[in-house]
């Protein structure tokens, strides 16, 4: 049983949505670490998304969201029968979005209006497994990640035009978590905090001239250092057997997006606000895992996020999200293979500039397909 949901918890991950929250990709899993003796996976996923609406001028923004793909690699090693570790690479963190500007058919408020964000992380744990099934894990984390941002259309008015590089920057934080195991039951819970992490990027800002007393002055160029931190969050995932060969999992994740602030110098001192706004979001996931023979496992588990705020910034245009994975996991000799495909219906929003309503972005959604190759030795 636990073989098969380890390959469940690996494909959620494959299969992550975008726009899940904030500009979250996948959820930071530490599934491998949990893998019975040593092990490796690589894993590929893609992502198709169509988000696009009306702006308020009632012309249309186009779909803004471009697909992407993306990989994750983990190693785990046993070094005996109390502590093992595990070094994990991934891409929890991106957006690439893009507003047809008028000119191209576009929207007249928003048209010209772009982000690309990219991020990957390195993360090193330690587990220690106790004799009475408590286990502690920890470690450090390392992110790299650089962006660029780009504000334009008449919703925008002075600054339309304006653009910010954020400069490739890495960044240090730590994960420290606990779980529980009742190996007769297949049951585990477990609870991980991860910190968030501080980048300092160097920024290049350019823009429009502004109008002052003194006359039009290019008063949003610049160099300087911008202090971007990647949010904390709070993974619990459970699992459970309920009948013979058949597994109940979930999970609830908790990020803090409300800290995740870009605010460049020379933007900020001039128009009192920063580039992004977000709420923080908590997203649950339930579902069951079924062993069908000693070669074949599938699973199908549904994942929802509450909507919030109907004002949402255009760099993130979309509010809530409810989603179905289905998985399919062969198992031959040492290697699993874990196969699956995700829908998500992405939720209502309405992108805003200085609190208003600058258009309405609905019945969107995405589809994405992912695969995991593990290998036990």
């Amino acid at each position: 049983m636990k073989f098969a949901y380890s390959g469940l918890a690996a494909l959620l991950v494959s299969t992550a949505p975008a726009f899940a929250g904030g500009i979250e990709r996948a959820p930071q899993s530490l599934s491998a670490l949990f893998e019975d003796g040593n092990y490796v996976e690589l894993g590929f996923g893609a992502v198709t998304p169509s988000v696009e609406g009306t702006d308020s001028l009632g012309y249309s923004t186009g779909d803004v969201a471009n697909g992407y793909g993306f990989f994750s690699l983990a190693y785990k090693h046993q070094f005996n029968q109390h502590l093992s570790g595990a070094l994990i690479i991934e891409q929890p963190f991106g957006a690439d979005l893009s507003y047809a500007s008028a000119l191209n058919g576009g929207s007249v408020l928003l048209g010209g209006t772009a982000v690309e964000v990219n991020s990957t992380t390195y993360t090193a744990l330690l587990r220690y497994k106790f004799d009475n099934n408590i286990s502690f894990h920890g470690g450090i984390r390392g992110s790299y990640a650089d962006g660029d941002v780009t504000l334009d259309g008449a919703a925008y008015s002075s600054v339309a035009g304006y653009n910010v590089n954020l400069d490739g920057a890495w960044g240090v934080g730590y994960v420290v978590g606990a779980a529980y195991e009742i190996p007769e039951y297949a049951a585990r819970v477990s609870l991980t905090y991860n910190s968030k992490i501080d980048h300092d990027f160097d920024t290049v800002e350019t823009g429009p001239l502004i109008s002052t007393p003194f006359g039009n002055l290019p008063l949003l160029n610049g160099e300087s250092t911008t202090t971007v931190s990647t949010p904390e969050a709070v993974n619990l995932e459970f699992q459970t057997g309920i009948a013979a060969d058949t597994l109940l999992f979930g999970s609830v994740r908790w990020v803090n997006w409300s800290e995740f602030l870009v605010d460049p110098q020379n933007f900020t001192s001039v128009t009192g606000a920063g580039l992004v706004e977000l709420e923080d979001t908590t997203t649950y996931t339930i579902g069951i895992g079924r062993k069908f023979s000693e070669t074949w496992s599938g699973s199908a588990a549904l994942t929802y996020e509450p909507d919030g705020d109907d004002l949402v910034s255009p760099l993130a245009p979309t509010n809530g999200r409810m989603g179905i994975t289905l998985a399919a996991i062969y198992t031959m000799d040492n290697m699993k293979i874990t196969t699956g495909i995700n829908y998500t219906k992405l939720g209502d929003a309405k992108p805003e500039t200085n609190d208003t309503a600058r258009a309405s972005m609905e019945d969107n959604d995405l589809w994405g397909v992912g695969i995991r190759i593990g290998y036990s030795f």
